[in-house]
């Protein structure tokens, strides 16, 4: 039972018998039962994937196969637990929406536009692709990437796009997704502590060491953190941790569209971390001095 082959039931109001889903007999060799309230549209009855299938199969409920704007906006807590489920499989080896993708999914998600169940700020290294760590599919998760997934400048693309998949998709989650060994983060760390030696440093200053010098206050954080006795390697290792919670507070400082759906509740911010050796999600939940954000000024006015 594929995803697409359910779009096809619905989209062209097939009978379930056209796609595969004949008779009794066959479905119950398919793992599946007749209808109920939570099948799959199409055809005079429709069909569901039973429990014991389900463990093989998972089935996600959309009105044409793949998520949609025609399928309801996805509340936080559900959503994060989706992402966590989703890591799981793809950490056990058993990751399923690939499996199950098909052309009509593309043309489900080009006819009836997008509703992402989350948002995923991430790095742009390429040993962390988002969808696939968390076995979702296109349509699944709204993905804004730079190396170091940071929020250096309040004017930066990802902080308008997060607005955007907020304000005008829907999505109730962001989740702001470090991961180990990030370069940026050690190109940071060792910018810093270079200029900790050489402070009368007058280098010539490209966009990467801007990016850098941006990451600073993390790996400065890091080292207060731990002491002065701390390994560059473990200064970095800590400020991956500490970068995703200051990215959390920037995005509340920036966005005055964010920070009141936070208040209410409506939305949340999560942090969690990566671990490119073993494919594990840390999740790390919310900012730990989130009431204490909240009750901050925004400190970006716009350009006049």
């Amino acid at each position: 039972v594929t995803l697409g082959l359910q779009a096809r039931v619905h989209q062209e109001g097939l009978a379930p018998a056209a796609v595969g889903f004949p008779n009794a007999g066959a479905s119950q060799t398919l793992g599946l039962t007749p209808a109920d309230p939570l099948a799959v549209a199409g055809g005079p009855t429709g069909y569901r994937v039973s429990s014991r299938a389900a463990t093989q199969m998972p089935l996600k409920k959309y009105t044409y196969g793949v998520r949609t704007a025609q399928d309801d906006r996805v509340p936080a807590p559900e959503a994060l637990q989706q992402l966590m489920e989703g890591n799981k499989r793809f950490v056990a080896g058993t990751a399923e929406t690939w499996k199950n993708w098909s052309a009509t999914n593309l043309e489900a998600l080009a006819t009836y536009g997008q509703a992402p169940m989350a948002s995923v700020v991430g790095c742009a290294d390429s040993r962390a692709p988002v969808e696939l760590l968390f076995d979702a599919a296109p349509g699944d998760i709204f993905v804004c990437r730079n190396a170091g997934n940071t929020l250096s400048n309040a004017e930066g693309s990802i902080v308008g796009s997060l607005e955007f998949s907020i304000n005008a998709l829907g999505v109730n989650l962001v989740v702001f997704l470090g991961h180990t060994q990030c370069g940026a983060i050690k190109g940071a760390t060792a910018k810093l502590l270079e200029s900790q030696k050489n402070p009368d440093d007058s280098s010539p200053q490209g966009i990467l060491d801007n990016l850098l010098a941006g990451l600073s206050p993390v790996v400065a954080q890091a080292q207060l953190d731990l002491g002065e006795k701390a390994s560059p390697e473990t200064i970095a290792s800590e400020a991956v941790e500490v970068n995703v919670f200051a990215g959390m507070q920037k995005l509340l400082l920036y966005s005055e569209s964010i920070r009141e759906k936070v208040k209410t509740g409506e939305v949340q911010l999560h942090g969690a971390v990566f671990d490119i050796a073993t494919g594990e999600v840390k999740f790390l939940g919310q900012h730990p001095r989130l009431p204490l954000i909240l009750g901050m000024s925004s400190t970006y006015a716009g350009r006049r």
